[in-house]
């Protein structure tokens, strides 16, 4: 084989060696540690323990070098492997080298296969009564990761994809010419001297989020595997004591997981250009449906810790939370969602192999839980309605049935493939995604909110066992007066507007938002009147409070979005489509403000960064109430991988109250970038026709405080605004409302811009009140220069939906440190 010139194939060979000396190792320490679990007694036990160590001590060290190995390479842009051409290049800045390390689905099964790692040396370390059974499953999970970066062929069967694959070597040069020689049709030794650049980490994750959002993600998906194994020891050794040691871990991982959504929702409405922060993508609701699991089966180890109830839902719970992460998995890595979602990982081929991983934990962990069903001790006694147990069992099947319709309106497209597959179902009708996939989810999640926001707030008032109706309503009757109080202030001095939907969609949402401050109210009321403000006790409450923050956040934010940016022209830069609206998008020119809401907005400037390769754009928005000035830097950056056009990255002012969130939705620069004329002041009366180079246009009449304008003036202000009648060439009609307002201190002047006949008009003064003389100045441009077309939404406080997740992780950890300590 000839040599190829200047190729570092040492690191990819030492690398691919490196994984296979995991996957080998895994594999060796599951079946020892298998051993150790089945002779526990056996004086053999502590042989199997050590040799099951020393596999995983040199599975760890492997793997960090393999983490070390690839990021070096990426770092060092060596373009002879595929996935470093294929994820990065060299004008990329490198605090986003690790967000190319896990783009792909290689980078991203060995960060989920690194915190298996820690993980296993976890529960290694502190759990030593259960650690061979759980970290047998831990290290086979490691041994089917592993497999998916083998990169090994048998036949026409691909084990796994190697992130250490050469370029030439991937089939990815083999269908062009140029890279070959022409004499023996092989790849030129020199072909690395005409690839100069990568392919380019994908825009949409050029993000700070990117770089700490999958980490975290990947801790909590890993995380899952504890309950789990747990759970699989417990049903192998007949043991059903290892609830209250797996409740922590279960805390950690509510915790993680749900941080990592969050961060990803944060993500979204900091990176993606839909206009708010959950979409309800299937990528989203992949990862969400595990966390909702979770949750439920959380609250049943709290019923099984303090009652015999509800063992055999710890089971079923705990088992499904991760296999339901392994179905997410196979969803988003086998390309199923390539049409439905803007986040799922293209196909690698590997889909046989996903398949396989679900079902390889997922058969054998149902069996194992159907045949030791009847052995899973079960009270006889049903629970007594006035007890919290049953409640709590009765929020977790709610929660059950919450993920359950989530998970199949996000599997449709599965269910359509397997249709696709099967011959005599070719004349069946294929599963059609609902129209507006949002409001799909949201009419039955918002219900089920209500409920479970009700049996957040009163359910802690509630005693194991039993419970005496007076103790209950003597502590429920304050919470529940001062959230009926709240609400009732809420609905006269900040109701919710959102009729889109109909009245009774109005009227769910205001239940919801009832129950939400009722959970909140609720779990405040528990810390003080029962636990005394006993803090180191009140964990539970403490994350109640964040999720009932959470859920008010939603409501207000969502229901009370409102678009800042109606165009009243319904003229746009771009056609109209599912995603956006023209009449909600308003296009402004360099320079000349535009009235929006209550709010000035002025294109001010425009910049390129080479440091990150975005244009950022400076919108320069001034309350008219206020007077309070701010500046937003909402940025685009060239598509990449193929891709045209130009993505959005959105920018936003935080305020207590609310969000004020733009994004561009279109950009034209005149290469030219002509000068304007400038304004040119001219004297008119009503009823004046004035002409400029496309038509003419009358004043019509002079409106003081007319009601379309409130928003610009107040008590202490007068407004003065013309009505002009505009007509040009083609005898089309258009109104401009230019105006001044005036109060005791100073003068505002409001222009009004035309911008399909590229005409701002602005009035300048009163020249002679008696005569009716006035001045107004016109300013026409002799082609577009620079335009920007851009959204502006305002979101009412969303602060208190990031607050909640703070608060909800502060309690889980501080459920967590409690636990710890009485073990």
């Amino acid at each position: 084989m000839q040599p190829y010139i200047n190729e570092h194939l040492f690191l990819g060979n030492f690398g691919h060696l490196l994984i296979i000396i995991c996957f080998v190792c895994s594999l060796m320490a599951t079946l020892c540690f298998f051993y150790a679990t089945k002779n526990s007694l056996h004086p053999s036990n502590k042989g199997w323990m050590n040799l099951a160590s020393l596999f995983v001590v040199i599975e760890t060290i492997a793997l960090l070098l393999v983490f070390t190995i690839l990021y070096y390479i990426i770092a060092k842009h060596y373009f002879e492997y595929k996935y470093v051409w294929q994820h990065s290049d060299k004008a990329l800045p490198p605090r986003y080298l690790l967000s190319c390390f896990w783009e792909g689905q290689e980078g991203s099964f060995l960060l989920w296969a690194f915190w298996n790692t820690v993980l296993g040396w976890l529960i290694f370390f502190r759990e030593r009564a259960w650690r061979n059974g759980v970290c047998t499953v831990i290290q086979f999970a490691q041994f089917c990761l592993f497999s998916m970066l083998l990169g090994v062929h048998l036949g026409n069967l691909t084990i796994g994809s190697n992130p250490f694959i050469l370029l030439r070597d991937s089939g990815f040069l083999d269908n062009a010419p140029f890279f070959h020689d022409v004499v023996t049709n092989q790849i030129r030794a020199d072909y690395l001297s005409f690839i100069k650049d990568g392919s380019g980490l994908n825009t949409l994750l050029q993000n700070y989020w990117m770089i700490i959002h999958p980490p975290i993600l990947f801790l909590g998906f890993a995380s899952t595997i504890l309950p789990f194994s747990f759970a699989v020891t417990g049903l192998y050794q007949k043991n059903h004591n290892w609830v209250k040691p797996a409740l922590p871990y279960t805390l950690f991982s509510v915790a993680v997981l749900g941080l990592g959504i969050m961060m990803g929702a944060m993500w979204a409405y900091e990176s993606l250009s839909f206009g708010g922060y959950w979409a309800w993508d299937p990528v989203e609701n992949a990862s969400l449906v595990p966390w909702i699991i979770l949750v439920a089966g959380l609250h049943t180890l709290l019923i099984k810790k303090h009652t015999p109830h509800a063992l055999r839902s710890c089971y079923f719970f705990s088992l499904l939370a991760f296999c339901l992460v392994l179905y997410s998995t196979f969803l988003t890595r086998s390309g199923i969602l390539g049409d439905t979602s803007v986040h799922a990982f293209t196909d690698l081929g590997l889909n046989g192999q996903l398949i396989a991983f679900v079902l390889i934990f997922t058969i054998p962990a149902g069996t194992l839980y159907y045949f030791r069903y009847k052995y899973i001790a079960t009270w006889r006694i049903e629970e007594n309605t006035s007890s919290r147990e049953f409640w709590l069992l009765l929020g977790s099947l709610i929660l059950f049935l919450s993920a359950i319709i989530i998970i199949v309106l996000t599997s449709l497209p599965v269910f359509n493939k397997i249709l696709d597959s099967l011959p005599y179902c070719k004349n069946v009708s294929r599963f059609a995604p609902p129209e507006d996939v949002p409001f799909a989810y949201n009419r039955i999640q918002i219900l089920i909110a209500i409920m479970i926001g009700l049996l957040t707030g009163c359910v802690q008032y509630l005693k194991y066992k039993t419970t005496t109706w007076s103790y209950f309503w003597r502590n429920m009757k304050l919470p529940m007066m001062i959230s009926l109080f709240a609400c009732l202030l809420l609905l006269v001095f900040h109701p919710v507007q959102y009729d889109n939907k109909g009245v009774f969609f109005l009227v769910t949402i205001y239940l919801a938002l009832f129950a939400s401050i009722f959970a909140l109210i609720g779990n405040f009321g528990y810390i003080i009147l029962v636990l005394r403000t006993k803090l180191a006790n009140a964990g539970g409450s403490i994350a109640h409070i964040g999720f009932a923050l959470i859920l008010v956040g939603i409501l207000l934010s969502s229901g009370g979005r409102k678009i800042l940016s109606w165009n009243p022209t319904h003229l746009s830069m771009f056609q109209g489509s599912q995603t956006e609206n023209p009449a909600e998008n308003i296009t402004l020119l360099k320079g000349v403000p535009v009235q929006m809401g209550n709010y000035q907005v002025t294109y001010l400037n425009d910049s390129f960064h080479v440091h990150d390769n975005k244009t950022y754009y400076q919108i320069m928005f001034v309350d008219t109430l206020t007077h309070r000035q701010f500046s937003l830097y909402p940025n685009t950056i060239k598509n990449n991988k193929g891709g045209q056009g130009y993505s959005a990255n959105p920018d936003a002012q935080h305020f207590l109250t609310k969000d004020i969130f733009v994004y561009i939705t279109s950009f034209f620069f005149n290469a030219q970038d002509n000068q304007d004329h400038g304004f040119t002041n001219k004297q008119a009366k009503i009823s004046d026709t004035l002409y400029y180079s496309r038509g003419f246009f009358v004043l019509k009449s002079i409106a003081i405080n007319p009601p379309s304008k409130k928003q610009w003036y107040n008590k202490n202000t007068i407004g003065v605004f013309l009505n002009i009648e505009v007509t040009n060439y083609k005898n089309e009609h258009f109104m401009m409302t230019p105006g001044i307002t005036i109060n005791s201190k100073e003068i505002f002047f409001h222009p009004d811009t035309l911008a399909s006949e590229n005409l701002v008009i602005n009035f300048n003064k009163v020249l002679d009140e008696q005569k009716g003389d006035l001045e107004v100045g016109i300013q026409e441009l002799t082609s577009p220069q620079k335009i920007i077309t851009l959204k502006v939404i305002l979101f009412p406080y969303i602060l208190l939906l990031w607050l909640g997740v703070l608060i909800l992780l502060i309690g889980c950890f501080v459920s967590i440190r409690v636990k710890v300590l009485k073990k």
